[in-house]
C-alpha cells in the first residue's frame, strides 16, 4: 500500500512538547491506513492571531511553510488555524489539495443543520470568523459568536485548564443553542480541540472539531481525486518562493534572538 502524506502546517513556532499537543488532534480519527499526518510549525510568525497586523504575518508564515510541499512528496496540505491563513496562496502554487478548517467547518455545519454558532475563547478572534463569513456570504447562517473571554494559549492549549474552561465552553454552547437558535456548534480554534470530547457528549447538537475535520476533508479529496480549481486559483506569473524562503530564514533568526 502506497503511503499518502498530509502536511499539517502549525501556525506558530513551538517546542516538540507543545507540538505533541497539536498532533493529538489526529489520535481519535478513523483515517484510512495509508494516510500519514506530518505536523510542521512555521519558522516565524505573529505571537497570536488577534489583529489584522497578525493576519498579514500569518498568511506569509503559513504560505512559506507549505509552499514546497508538493516537491517534498506530500499529497495534501492542511493549515491548522481557523483563519485559513495561507490557504489561497498555497493553492496558487500547488496542484495538491489544500484545506483550512475555517471554511470547511462552516460549510460542513450547513450539511448537518440550518444555523451554526462559533464557541470561542476570546471576542478578539471574531475578525477571523468574519473574514470567512464575508467570503462565503454566510452571515445569515451564523447564529452567533459566543466567547468565554479566557486568555488563549497557542502553545500549551487547554492543558491544565480543563476544569475551569470546559464548563464555561459548555455554558456558552448552551446559550448559543437556547438563546441564539444554533443547531450546530463549531469550536472557534484548533487550540480548543481538547474540549471536543467533553462538549460533544454534553450538548444536544453536533459539535465540530475543526482541525480533524479538515484532515478528513483532505483525505476525502485524495480518495475522490479532487483538488482546487486552477481557474479560481491561478498560478503566479512570476514566482518568488526563493525570496520568501530567504525572508523567513532571516525572520527565524530574528525570532530566536
Amino acid at each position: 500500500m502506497t503511503q499518502r502524506r498530509i502536511l499539517v502546517v502549525v501556525p506558530f513556532p513551538m517546542s516538540e512538547e507543545h507540538l505533541r499537543l497539536r498532533q493529538a488532534q489526529g489520535d481519535a480519527l478513523a483515517l484510512p491506513p495509508d494516510i500519514e499526518l506530518v505536523y510542521r510549525p512555521v519558522k516565524a510568525g505573529p505571537a497570536n492571531y488577534s489583529s489584522h497586523h497578525d493576519f498579514v504575518l500569518a498568511e506569509a508564515a503559513n504560505f512559506e511553510a507549505g509552499c514546497r510541499a508538493q516537491q517534498e512528496g506530500f499529497d495534501a496540505v492542511c493549515i491548522d488555524t481557523m483563519s485559513d491563513s495561507g490557504v489561497a496562496a498555497l493553492r496558487s502554487v500547488l496542484e495538491i489539495p489544500v484545506f483550512g478548517p475555517g471554511k470547511v467547518s462552516m460549510l460542513t455545519a450547513l450539511m448537518l443543520g440550518h444555523r451554526f454558532s462559533i464557541v470561542t475563547m476570546a471576542r478578539r478572534w471574531a475578525p477571523l470568523y468574519q473574514k470567512a463569513l464575508d467570503e462565503l456570504g454566510l452571515h445569515h447562517k451564523c447564529a452567533s459568536i459566543r466567547a468565554i473571554e479566557v486568555t488563549p494559549d497557542n502553545q500549551g492549549l487547554l492543558s491544565g485548564k480543563e476544569s475551569d474552561v470546559f464548563p464555561l465552553l459548555e455554558a456558552a454552547g448552551r446559550k448559543a443553542i437556547d438563546e441564539d437558535g444554533a443547531d450546530v456548534l463549531i469550536l472557534g480554534s484548533t487550540t480548543m480541540h481538547q474540549a471536543h470530547g467533553w462538549l460533544s457528549t454534553r450538548l444536544p447538537v453536533p459539535v465540530i472539531n475543526p482541525g480533524p475535520l479538515s484532515y478528513m476533508m483532505a483525505a476525502a479529496a485524495l480518495g475522490a481525486r479532487l483538488t482546487h480549481s486552477r481557474t479560481a486559483y491561478p498560478k503566479p506569473m512570476h514566482e518568488r518562493l526563493d525570496m520568501l524562503s530567504t525572508m523567513f530564514a532571516a525572520a527565524e533568526a530574528f525570532q530566536r534572538r
